[in-house]
């Protein structure tokens, strides 16, 4: 199957500029694209997650990424969809973000092996030495402010008010598409569907400038089947960075996805290919109790951010999540709301243990004698 039909097939296509050109420019030869990663924070999410691994499909299908995060975009704040201005960060807590971020995309692309390995970049690294008047004269005059105040991002913040510092980041991200091809012959950018507005712009200056043809592709934000979406802008974003989120609460966030987006997440956040994922659905669907995809998807996933371990000793994970949370609780409150506590977790989280696991977690975090009680499983 060809990548972009496959890509389709996924759910992974939301929007792109010229489907018949660049699904002939991927079937020609080698095309070098690129994501963006602004380092928000000290670590990747959910969210991420989607571009990431369509990067990477994208390499095992022979064409080269540029991962590219975003040490000086990061520094001013992206206005895209934002309700108000973004609080900025200082240089040193951005530079921290890069590194950590940039750890982690390591995981997911190869960066050693073949003529398609990846190649991590910084934007600071071009526009760190560029000069503000260079910058209006070679870049910003190719950018009518009536084009800039078209972007669906920039018309939502009209009103509530938007500095000149995120007015201006569309030019910056248009302008790393063109650094990206005159240095590298990057041909395609990939990013968020809330980013089509800056990404576009990228592929404006590289017509207005140089004479040359960009392509864009758009994957969806996320939402399950209520319509609801999940990242850190949400309030609930399920980290890549195990010290944020653990493997078992990860393992769990999956786990309890509903039955109408399990499938769909397999297709999206799996490399399982698409006949194994028919195989599972139809067994799904003949039984829908016994949640074949939920348990798939959460081995899968987690297996793929936190490797095998994290998911082989689940007994392991949970005992020690438990106590991480436990012990904070336990310092500020009697044991008889602590039961109250685990008992309205674990029932969120559609889990089952044992009342004497549960007093056993007491005296794991007191050092107490453990308290025997008959078993008494919690319903789900």
């Amino acid at each position: 199957m060809h990548i972009f039909d496959e890509l389709k097939e996924r759910g992974l296509i939301f929007q792109t500029t010229d489907e018949e050109a660049l699904r002939k420019a991927l079937e020609e030869g080698q095309v070098s694209y690129y994501t963006g990663y602004d380092p928000t924070a000290d670590s990747l999410h959910l969210g991420h997650l989607v571009a990431i691994l369509t990067s990477r499909r994208l390499q095992l299908a022979g064409h080269k990424p540029y991962a590219l995060v975003g040490g000086a975009t990061g520094l001013i704040g992206d206005p895209s969809f934002k309700d108000a201005e973004r609080s900025l960060q200082t240089k040193d807590t951005v530079n921290g973000w890069v590194k950590s971020i940039q750890g982690q995309l390591s995981r997911f692309l190869d960066f050693e092996n073949g003529e398609n390995k990846a190649v991590m970049v910084n934007n600071y690294d071009w526009f760190g030495s560029i000069s503000f008047i260079d910058f209006l004269r070679d870049i910003g005059k190719y950018f009518t402010v009536n084009y800039m105040m078209s972007k669906e991002s920039v018309k939502k913040r009209i009103e509530t008010g938007i500095s000149y510092t995120e007015f201006a980041y569309q030019i910056m991200q248009g302008y790393d598409f063109f650094v990206l091809n005159q240095d590298h012959n990057v041909t395609l950018q990939i990013g968020g569907s809330d980013q089509w507005g800056n990404m576009t712009a990228g592929t404006e200056l590289l017509r207005r400038k140089a004479d040359k043809t960009g392509h864009v592709i758009t994957v969806p934000l996320i939402t399950d089947a209520t319509g609801k979406k999940f990242g850190k802008s949400e309030g609930n974003a399920v980290w890549l960075n195990p010290e944020k989120t653990s493997p078992y609460e990860m393992y769990q966030f999956w786990m309890n996805v509903m039955d109408a987006d399990a499938v769909r997440f397999l297709k999206i956040f799996t490399f399982l290919s698409l006949e194994e994922i028919e195989d599972i659905r139809k067994q799904f669907e003949a039984a829908p109790h016994e949640r074949l995809a939920q348990k798939v998807l959460a081995r899968e996933v987690v297996t793929l951010v936190h490797g095998e371990e994290a998911t082989k000793k689940p007994s392991t994970s949970l005992s020690n999540s438990l106590q991480e949370t436990s012990k904070t609780f336990l310092s500020k409150n009697s044991n008889k709301d602590f039961v109250e506590y685990q008992t309205t977790k674990f029932k969120q989280m559609k889990t089952t243990i044992s009342w004497n696991s549960l007093f056993h977690l007491v005296w794991l975090t007191q050092n107490a004698k453990p308290v025997k009680m008959s078993k008494m499983e919690l319903s789900t």
